[in-house]
């Protein structure tokens, strides 16, 4: 396995949603950089150990207002390196060099704009930023620093962050209260790379040699014995298959499960790819029954995860004994899934949800898993499946949650309430198919609420079930904005719904991004 750079960079992670993002952002510019939580940088291990060439301090959840806040050690400040603070970061900055920082009169959540102040924007670590005004960015603060510490000057300020932007040039300290790693800050990947540069990095890093080190890695664990993959049709776990194959070839069963929460025709379709297009042996599984039995009176979106998660687990054990020598698990995991369950790197994230495939798992598996892509994002998966030679076909699918259509059927799962969700997520993709939109679109699903509504059809009322749809934009899956459907596309879809899936009088249209929400409603 190749070595990783001499020169590296630090993200200290305080917890931030976005941290992994941070790191994907720089090495998707070829920087190598490396997350550690922040109990475990101490001075030893800056001077020492990891001597960096330059750290990011990332976003948090906690407040500097608090009493035992989580704060780098200050030996950090006296390396002589570049530091760059994100939202937390720059508050943390701050509040350790002298500044200060106070909780907000109002938060600031999702897109501002930036307006430059005292000329520091024309320094390099900004070019690409400012060239015609403004800039767009992305928010996410309660707390804003109010007093600037010694050395450091404005450099520019949005309608509730007076200072925004701060930076100490000299000594290379720049603090951003924005998220540059967030897809919706248009020139914030711009930023991460002039501030690299700054620290004198050069793009040496690529999906190339992580294809060959990851492979590496997995030839390392699964030794001589046979892995065994759960695999879905998307781009996730077709890709970890597809790696899996390229490191141990003839190794590797793939097991796609009907749980009985798919989408109309779907184990027809992913079934038939699958088998076309990779010389993996591929056994299907009819598991309808016991997951549905499992699910029965369940309304619990926690619940339901962990016991999809479960059932997944003990299909799979069934199908092992049949396969000699199983004695590793392969799942498509991503980074996104573990960041929203727990804290992948040990730091204090906040959870948001658990993923049927992380926080649903027994302790008593009965398999080593392995994960190749559990520090990936989505785009990254791709580029790796084009490493691979996977075919574009799984590559640009929407991505679909492992617990499937259970997490989209608000409350209670029922047969009735899933074929009558089946038949509008169905129509729904297909007039995104209609009209050409669907390689725009990062994912659109149809969500059926748990609530009855007064309709009035020829001359009869109603009373059935909302049905809302869902489409997002986004790279990464981490921060995300609806899609904007013109207002005839709405209409011909809601009213082709309406009229063609009984069980439902009436539509409506989710414009809520994310943050504060998430892609899906459970």
């Amino acid at each position: 396995m190749k070595s990783v750079p001499q020169k590296r960079m630090l993200i200290v992670d305080f917890g931030g949603q976005l941290t992994q993002l941070i790191a994907r952002r720089l090495r998707e510019a070829g920087v190598y950089c490396e997350i550690k939580p922040f109990q475990l940088v101490s001075a030893k291990f800056l001077q020492e150990e990891f001597r960096p060439a330059a750290i990011v301090l990332s976003g948090g959840p906690a407040s500097v207002c608090d009493d035992g806040c989580p704060l780098p050690p200050p030996e950090l400040y006296e390396l002589g390196i570049p530091v760059l603070g994100i939202c937390y970061g720059q508050q943390a900055m701050m509040a350790q060099l002298g500044g200060k920082v106070e909780r907000g009169g109002k938060r600031e959540f999702g897109r501002a704009l930036l307006a430059s102040r005292n000329g520091g924007a024309a320094h390099r670590l900004f070019e690409g930023m400012f060239r015609s005004g403004p800039e767009t960015v992305w928010m996410s603060h309660g707390d804003v620093v109010t007093e600037l510490a010694p050395g450091f000057e404005a450099v520019a300020s949005s309608e509730n962050a007076p200072l925004a932007v701060v930076a100490d040039f000299e000594r290379r300290f720049v603090g951003v209260q924005f998220h540059p790693e967030a897809h919706h800050t248009p020139n914030g990947s711009a930023l991460l790379w002039n501030f690299a540069r700054m620290a004198g990095f050069e793009a040496e890093w690529n999906m190339g040699r992580y294809k060959d080190e990851a492979m590496a890695l997995v030839r390392a664990q699964a030794g001589s014995g046979h892995v065994i993959c759960a695999v879905s049709g998307g781009v996730d776990s077709t890709v970890a298959a597809a790696l899996i194959q390229a490191a141990i070839p003839g190794r590797i069963t793939c097991i796609f499960v009907d749980s009985g929460l798919l989408r109309t025709g779907e184990a027809t379709s992913v079934t038939g790819l699958f088998r076309k297009h990779f010389n993996i042996p591929l056994r299907f599984v009819d598991a309808s029954a016991e997951f549905l039995a499992r699910l029965k009176g369940v309304k619990d979106p926690e619940a339901k995860r962990k016991i999809i998660g479960g059932a997944f687990v003990d299909v799979f054990k069934r199908e092992a004994r049949t396969i000699t020598e199983a004695g590793f698990l392969a799942q498509g995991t991503l980074y996104p899934d573990v960041v929203e369950s727990v804290s992948v790197s040990g730091g204090p994230s906040s959870t948001i949800k658990t993923h049927h495939n992380v926080g649903g798992l027994p302790e008593e598996l009965g398999f080593e898993l392995v994960e190749p892509l559990r520090f990936l994002f989505k785009d990254e998966v791709r580029a790796l499946g084009r490493e691979l030679g996977v075919p574009e076909q799984f590559i640009g699918r929407h991505p679909s949650p492992g617990p499937g259509l259970a997490i989209r059927c608000l409350g209670k799962v029922s047969r009735k309430k899933l074929r009558i969700l089946r038949r509008a997520d169905s129509i729904f993709l297909d007039q995104i198919r209609r009209h050409g939109l669907y390689d725009d679109i990062w994912q659109a699903f149809a969500v059926l609420a748990p609530v009855r509504t007064v309709g009035v059809m020829g001359d009869g009322r109603t009373y059935e079930r909302v049905c809302v749809l869902r489409a997002v934009t986004s790279v990464d899956g981490m921060t995300a904005d609806y899609y904007r459907f013109s207002h005839e596309f709405l209409a011909e879809t809601a009213n082709r719904i309406v009229n063609e899936v009984s069980g439902i009088n009436r539509v409506a249209y989710d414009i809520t991004s994310k943050p504060p929400g998430t892609i899906e409603w459970e």
